[in-house]
C-alpha cells in the first residue's frame, strides 16, 4: 500500500526534527568511553537534590493521572511571576505551546511569520499544519523586526520572535521590541520564545511581563528546561490574556504535563538562589568558551543564552564529525539555515568546554 497518497503535501515534504545525538548512542557507535554532550543547549549541571527528591517522593503515585489543571504549579509559577493563574498555559515543553497556537489560530490560506533562521521548530510545525509559514531573513544574527511587520498581512494571524534567538544567542531590545509590538497589528498574536531569558544579562533586553496589559496580543512563551535542569521532563508554559489563554485551552491535550514534571517545577521555582548562582556560572562559562574560541581564530557570535553560534573555515559538517570522534558532542546549523560553516556549542562544565576547545584545537591544526 502507498501510504504517501494518504498525507498533505506539507507532511509529505517535511523532514522529521532529527535532535542532538544522545551520548549513549555516540558511545555505542564509536566504541568511546567517554563523550560529552555540548549539542542541545541543556544545562550541564543536574537538577538540584530538592528537585530529585520531589520527583521520587512523586513517583509512588504513578498509577494515579496528573492534575490535568496543574493547579498547584499554577499557584506556585503565578506568584512567582505576579499573575493570576488563569494567566498561564502549561504545555509538554515550549513545542507543544507552539504548535498549540498555530493549530488554534491557523486556518488554510493564514499565514505565521517568524525569524529565519531560528527555532527548527517553527518551520517544521508551520510546514506540516498548511505550509502556513512566512519566514523573515535575520540581519546581522538578529531578528529583523522592521522587516517582520511589513511581512504581517491580512491573512496573517502569529508572529513568533525567539528572543533571545536560537541559533544565534542574539537579541532585540527592549526599545526595538516596544516599536515592533506598535507596529504588528493589534488583532495578530505576537508570540515572543523566551527559553533563554533566565540566562540574559543585558540591561536593555525586553522585559515583557511588563508589557503584557498595554498589549493584549502578546504571548511570552517559557520553559524550565534550561535554567532549571528538567529537559526530561517536558514543562513549558505561556503567560498571555486570560481570554486568550481560556481559548487555547480547547486544543490542550488531556493530561499534557505529566506529574513528576508538575512536582519537580514546583520544587525548582523554591530555589532561586541557586537558579541565579548557576545563570552566573553560565555566564562566566560561556565568556571563557568565547575568548578560547577567538583565540582560535574563529567567529564568534556574542550570546545572551547558554550557548555559542561559532563559525569555522570549511565545511562544519567535517568539523562536527571530527569533534564526535574525540567524544565531543556538538550541532552542525545547516539544518537551521545558516550555511555550511556554522556550529553551535552548549556551554558545558569547566572540564567539558576545555575538552572541546583543545579537541578544536586539534582538529584546526
Amino acid at each position: 500500500m502507498d501510504y504517501t497518497r494518504l498525507f498533505r503535501p506539507g507532511i509529505l515534504a517535511t523532514r522529521p526534527y532529527s535532535p542532538g545525538k544522545p551520548i549513549g548512542e555516540v558511545q555505542r557507535e564509536l566504541g568511546l568511553d567517554s563523550v560529552i554532550k555540548l549539542a542541545s543547549n541543556e544545562n550541564p549541571e543536574g537538577p538540584l537534590p530538592s528537585v530529585v527528591a520531589a520527583v521520587r517522593e512523586a513517583a509512588a503515585e504513578l498509577n494515579r493521572y496528573p492534575d490535568a489543571a496543574c493547579h498547584d504549579l499554577g499557584l506556585a509559577l503565578g506568584a512567582d511571576l505576579g499573575r493570576d493563574p488563569s494567566w498561564l498555559l502549561f504545555g509538554n515543553g515550549c513545542n507543544e505551546i507552539i504548535d498549540m497556537f498555530i493549530r488554534a489560530l491557523v486556518s488554510p490560506g493564514e499565514n505565521v511569520v517568524f525569524g529565519h533562521p531560528s527555532f527548527i521548530v517553527y518551520p517544521l510545525t508551520c510546514a506540516v499544519h498548511f505550509e502556513c509559514g512566512r519566514p523573515v531573513p535575520l540581519r546581522d544574527d538578529r531578528h529583523d523586526l522592521p522587516a517582520m511587520a511589513r511581512a504581517v498581512d491580512g491573512k496573517t494571524k502569529l508572529v513568533i520572535v525567539c528572543n533571545p534567538n536560537n541559533p544565534t544567542g542574539t537579541y532585540n531590545t527592549a526599545d526595538e521590541f516596544r516599536a515592533f509590538l506598535r507596529d504588528v497589528p493589534s488583532d495578530v498574536i505576537v508570540l515572543v520564545d523566551e527559553a533563554y531569558v533566565e540566562f540574559v544579562t543585558a540591561p536593555d533586553y525586553p522585559r515583557t511581563l511588563e508589557l503584557l496589559d498595554a498589549h493584549p496580543n502578546l504571548v511570552i512563551n517559557r520553559t524550565f528546561s534550561k535554567i532549571h535542569s528538567l529537559a526530561g521532563l517536558r514543562v513549558g508554559y505561556a503567560v498571555a490574556h486570560p481570554g486568550l489563554i481560556a481559548e487555547l485551552h480547547k486544543t490542550r491535550e488531556p493530561f499534557n504535563v505529566n506529574a513528576l514534571a508538575q512536582v519537580a517545577a514546583i520544587a525548582a521555582l523554591r530555589e532561586k538562589t541557586e537558579t541565579a548562582a548557576r545563570a552566573a556560572r553560565n555566564r562566566a562559562q560561556l565568556e571563557q568558551l568565547a575568548a578560547g574560541l577567538a583565540a582560535l581564530g574563529l567567529e564568534v557570535t556574542p550570546s545572551q543564552a547558554n550557548f555559542l553560534l561559532v563559525r569555522v573555515p570549511g565545511n562544519a559538517t567535517i568539523v562536527t564529525r571530527e569533534l564526535l570522534s574525540r567524544g565531543v558532542i556538538v550541532r552542525p546549523m545547516n539544518a537551521f539555515g545558516l550555511g555550511e560553516g556554522a556550529i553551535r556549542i552548549s556551554v558545558g562544565l569547566p572540564a567539558e568546554n576545555r575538552r572541546c576547545l583543545e579537541a578544536l584545537k586539534e582538529i584546526l591544526a
